[in-house]
């Protein structure tokens, strides 16, 4: 059964947004890793960059609509030549401003005052480690990514990221490293907050587990093994229908390097724009049509719905 059957099914179809809480900006692909799990297929050699222009747009519809969340992503959007200028601007709204991060690019020159500027302006950092064991992180990422992910928590933490009482948050973020459903997430939160404080005297807020989508490098790589079709039923068999109820899809919206208004992170990846009859890109952004409009949907969507849910915020139920 297809995803839009299912919904059917639950009395869900069409799936319609509730409100629009958070403004999810995708300042490109460029990136320091080429991780194997990457729905949007980042990388160094990716050049896709959002124009200043996109930026202004979609710092006016921040500012001046209930949207209450900024949440900006890439790629590793630390690249970006106006990427400083963006959070600058984003956190004199007044509203919650969150960065999503791979960490290693924090190492990267010209951005180890990040975590300074991140404090200075109470930005909540949301950072991808995606195992607690320097051979995972790296066999997932690459030789010594680990190490530096543990250096850039590290100065996360000296400036008061984690701490309670700093009200500087810092979640990480789970990912499993093959075709099956993530953990229960407070089981795993506090197997990390365990092994990184005893190990690497590392200490944050809260981790953010999240299912691998059926797209991008993930899904080559389990078509070329032969298990695409597995994962897909998997999911399927997994469906919950309070999970896709609460999709992240239903209160967000994604906004593409070049301003063009996907329902989210995912289908933006697909090329699957917002549905006729709402504001196609950024510049003509209505608050009130988009928080309430259909929501494309198809079968790589049975990630967000298995299990305890996924959202970029983690599990959802």
């Amino acid at each position: 059964m297809n995803f839009n059957e299912k919904l059917e099914s639950e009395g869900l179809e069409p799936l319609r947004a509730t409100a629009l809480r958070t403004l999810q900006l995708n300042l490109g692909y460029g990136c320091n890793l080429s991780c194997n799990h990457c729905h949007v297929e980042a990388g160094p050699e990716r050049t896709e960059a959002m124009s200043r222009e996109v930026m202004e747009s979609s710092l006016r519809a921040f500012r001046d609509s209930p949207v209450e969340v900024m949440d900006i992503t890439g790629g590793a959007p630390e690249g970006h030549p106006h990427y400083r200028w963006l959070v600058e601007r984003a956190s004199a709204a007044g509203k919650r401003l969150m960065v999503r991060t791979n960490l290693s690019a924090i190492m990267q020159k010209g951005n180890r005052d990040l975590p300074l500027l991140y404090a200075r302006k109470g930005v909540e950092v949301v950072a991808s480690l995606p195992c607690y064991l320097s051979e995972n992180v790296d066999g997932q990422r690459g030789k010594g990514v680990f190490e530096d992910s543990i250096k850039a928590l590290r100065a996360l933490n000296m400036v008061g990221y984690g701490k309670e009482g700093s009200g500087l948050k810092l979640h990480l973020v789970y990912n499993p490293a093959g075709p099956s459903l993530p953990p229960d997430q407070a089981t795993l939160e506090a197997d990390y907050k365990r092994e990184l404080k005893a190990r690497n005297g590392i200490i944050f807020t809260g981790l953010y587990v999240i299912t691998n989508m059926p797209i991008g490098r993930f899904s080559k790589s389990l078509e070329s093994e032969g298990k695409l079709d597995s994962y897909m039923e998997k999911l399927s068999d997994f469906f919950n229908v309070e999970a896709a109820q609460k999709v992240m899809c239903r209160n967000s919206i994604s906004v593409a390097w070049n301003g063009i208004l996907y329902d989210c992170d995912f289908n933006q990846a697909l090329g699957l724009r917002c549905l006729k009859g709402v504001p196609g890109h950024i510049d003509a952004f209505d608050y009130e049509a988009l928080s309430r409009r259909d929501v494309l949907t198809a079968s790589h969507c049975y990630g967000c719905a298995a299990g305890a849910g996924s959202s970029c915020t983690g599990a959802t139920i």
